[in-house]
């Protein structure tokens, strides 16, 4: 499945994934920046959270079979679990007016999404050596 040096080698899934992931990180930043409870906040806040949720599921049909798995799913996929989690504190802290835990619960879960894609650009895994290797000619 993996055989071309190109993204367009890459399963639909994967692609999916790939774009609502990078959104997300892009997105994040500016819900944090942003003041706090203004329109501009909430909206890309719901952006990223719709994101979110997007890249989570599109990551469950996403499986490494190669690596040590369960069923084709890797220690990543815990991840994926602990976004939905995180998401769903953080608009249940943010629906009972606990902005100080909101703030923190949605911090974790973009420091989460954060760790996924760096382990999934290690050198060893698809996309990482796609960039260091055949993009970047690092490694």
């Amino acid at each position: 499945m993996f055989d071309s040096p190109h993204l367009a080698s890459l399963a639909p899934a994967v692609i999916v994934h790939l774009f609502l992931a990078v959104g997300a990180l892009l997105i994040g930043p500016l819900a944090f920046w942003l003041r706090k409870g203004t329109l501009l906040h909430r909206a890309s806040g719901y952006a990223w959270i719709t994101l979110m949720i997007g890249a989570a599921v599109s990551s469950a049909f996403i499986r490494d079979f190669r690596l040590p798995n369960l069923m084709g799913y890797t220690a990543i996929h815990l991840l994926t679990v602990a976004t939905f989690v995180g998401i769903g504190l953080g608009i249940w802290h943010i629906s009972r007016r606990n902005v100080r835990r909101h703030r923190r619960v949605m911090q974790i879960t973009y420091g989460a999404a954060l760790l996924a894609g760096a382990f999934a650009l290690l050198p060893e895994r698809y996309l990482g050596s796609l960039l260091w290797h055949h993009a970047l000619g690092v490694l």
